[in-house]
């Protein structure tokens, strides 16, 4: 149902011309209850999780920065790891909500959009945000997450993924294997790219992405 509603809302806001404005409306709608939210999981992403473990990352004091960041699980494990976390949203409310849920929190939560955000930082952290925006975004999107990383600086990217050929289907719009050569285009280079079953959800076509900037 909470699939359904995010779709219905984002399609109401497409239709109007306010392709970004449906994420803040989920939320309000949400009031607090987090089973309207398809992604608030309450819990650290396992494919990021799965990957900082493996890679011994963030780095301690590393400057981190979670790019809509939601309720801000991944922000505050991450911070949790030793990083120094800032971390971002375009919806207001979800940032309220990410504030309340983390009084205590070391984190550095802000109300932004991805689009426009300014930044350089040791290590930048994107996960499921460019499968829910709109296509018309993507390129721009990704590029904007390529310019948040510093000289020797990485990125890591967890979504959706399909085939170049497959339709790009209903929210969330799953990335394909092209879309990463936006990184290229901005100086990245590509560490690693996987393409994977989620075990946690099979059936389920998974990308990460792990990339580095030069220093």
């Amino acid at each position: 149902m909470s699939r359904d509603l995010a779709q219905e809302i984002a399609a109401q806001h497409l239709e109007r011309g306010d392709a970004l404005g449906w994420f803040d409306a989920l939320y309000k709608t949400a009031a607090r209850d987090f089973s309207v939210v398809p992604w608030a999981d309450r819990e650290f992403n396992v494919h990021l999780r799965d990957w900082c473990e493996r890679e011994r990352l963030p780095r301690a004091a590393a400057r981190t920065v979670v790019c809509g960041c939601g309720l801000g699980d991944d922000a505050e494990a991450l911070a949790a790891r030793g990083a120094i976390v800032t971390a971002f949203d375009i919806s207001p409310e979800a940032i309220q909500w990410a504030r309340e849920r983390f009084p205590d929190s070391s984190v550095t939560y802000s109300v932004a959009d991805l689009l426009t955000y300014p930044g350089a930082f040791d290590l930048v952290v994107e996960s499921y945000t460019l499968q829910a925006m709109p296509l018309e975004f993507r390129e721009r999107a990704i590029a904007a997450v390529a310019g948040l990383v510093a000289p020797g600086g990485e990125v890591i990217v967890v979504c959706r993924g399909r085939g170049d050929e497959d339709p790009p289907g209903k929210v969330p719009w799953p990335l394909a294997p092209s879309d990463f050569a936006v990184f290229a285009r901005s100086g990245i280079e590509t560490i690693l790219f996987e393409d994977f079953d989620d075990s946690y959800e099979p059936g389920k076509r998974r990308f990460r992405y792990h990339g580095r900037r030069p220093k």
